[in-house]
């Protein structure tokens, strides 16, 4: 499919020293100009603004988000190396909400199968439905992690919305969701029994608190995933004007632009959605300019990717196998030379290679190994060997 015929060019106007500055992002992304579409051979990276806030909750303005951003992110100053990045301009909102996932759902499909990353500016975070669906078509099953102070679970029948859109996602038909993670939920913010359902369907969690305290353990999880989903809400208000949901404790600037970071560097991770900036709440444009840099810090993640996922070809990773006595498994895991990131090595069943060859290898860190070493075998393994047997 043409997936040209979803967008419009952008119409952001910009001062004469950042356009003719040569380092700046403005003059090394291909961008949509009038009657021209960026062409897409060898581009690594394609980000699109999407107008669509009809099924927001936390404010009306979040479809003029995507050119308030890009005015901030054209000043920045390009990478320290060479990523092809593409700018395909704003998806409108369409006749329906429908016509807007439709054209969401095309492109994301159209930008994988052509192995380029799509970076979604929305827009509402409902639109994560949307990208979830461009997956559908690739015989794969995926991991979404969301960042988000709430889980978007709401009530089953409700109609959808920015805060239930992941009960059509876990619900959706035919199935192709294998794990899903939320990072920085904030305790007092959800229900207790909706906690409770993600560990029975050995779902993820990892708490603000835990996050703020250790930022290092929302890695492992980054690196698991296909879709990232980043609400803006859950950085803390005094870090993001222009997000009226975002309340007085939530994350720091510097922490979510890392987590862009991890998730970028990620050799897994096939796009990254940023959702519900609303400029009219932000006259400063503050607020756009931590989103710009967020999508830099993403981008600069991309750039230094390692290609050390442990599959095939193992000689650059140390192995290491520790027996639990106690619970009768051998547990591998295995350390990049390159990196020094680890992996566990989780046992399939006979017969089932093929479709969960994708998930065995799950992300860890150091202190996983350490606490196998003690006996204590990681919640990340227990969870994935659960769900793959």
């Amino acid at each position: 499919m043409d997936i040209s015929v979803f967008f419009t060019p952008s119409t952001v106007e910009l001062e004469d020293s950042i356009t003719d500055g040569k380092n700046r992002l403005y003059n090394v992304i291909a961008r949509h100009t009038t009657g021209l579409f960026p062409d897409l051979t060898g581009i690594k990276v394609a980000f699109f603004g999407v107008q669509e806030d009809r099924k927001g909750t936390h404010g009306a303005g979040s479809a003029n988000g995507p050119d308030a951003v890009r005015k901030r992110l054209y000043q920045l100053f390009k990478l320290d190396a060479d990523l092809p990045v593409a700018d395909l301009g704003n998806i409108f909102q369409g006749e329906t909400y429908g016509d807007t996932q439709f054209a969401i759902e095309q492109t994301v499909e159209a930008l994988l199968k052509q192995d380029i990353i799509p970076l979604v500016l929305g827009g509402s975070q409902d639109l994560t439905l949307a990208c979830y669906k461009g997956y559908g078509h690739l015989e794969q099953t995926v991991n979404l992690v969301t960042i988000d102070s709430r889980l978007d679970f709401g009530e089953q029948g409700e109609e959808l919305n920015d805060g239930n859109y992941l009960n059509q996602i876990v619900l959706h038909q035919p199935n192709y969701l294998f794990n899903y993670s939320n990072i920085g939920h904030q305790r007092y913010m959800v229900d207790p029994e909706l906690l409770e359902l993600m560990d029975k369907l050995f779902f993820d969690t990892l708490r603000l608190g835990v996050v703020n305290e250790n930022l290092w353990e929302s890695e492992p999880i980054l690196r698991q995933a296909d879709i990232v989903s980043l609400d803006l809400n859950s950085i803390r208000r005094s870090d993001i004007p222009g997000c009226p949901s975002a309340g007085p404790n939530g994350l720091y600037a510097e922490k979510a632009c890392q987590m862009a970071r991890y998730s970028g560097i990620s050799d897994k991770l096939s796009s990254f959605g940023i959702f519900g900036y609303d400029p009219l709440n932000d006259p400063t444009g503050t607020g756009a300019e931590l989103v710009a840099e967020l999508v830099w810090c993403f981008l600069d993640g991309v750039k230094d990717r390692k290609s050390d996922t442990p599959i095939g070809d193992k000689k650059e990773f140390v192995k290491y196998t520790v027996h639990s006595e106690s619970h009768g498994h051998n547990l591998v895991f295995y350390k990049s030379e390159k990196s020094d990131r680890w992996w566990m090595d989780v046992p399939y069943p006979a017969g089932q290679k093929n479709k969960y060859e994708r998930h065995h290898l799950v992300p860890c860190t150091y202190t996983d190994y350490q606490r196998a070493t003690n006996e204590d075998i990681p919640d990340r393994w227990w969870k994935t060997y659960q769900k793959l047997t």
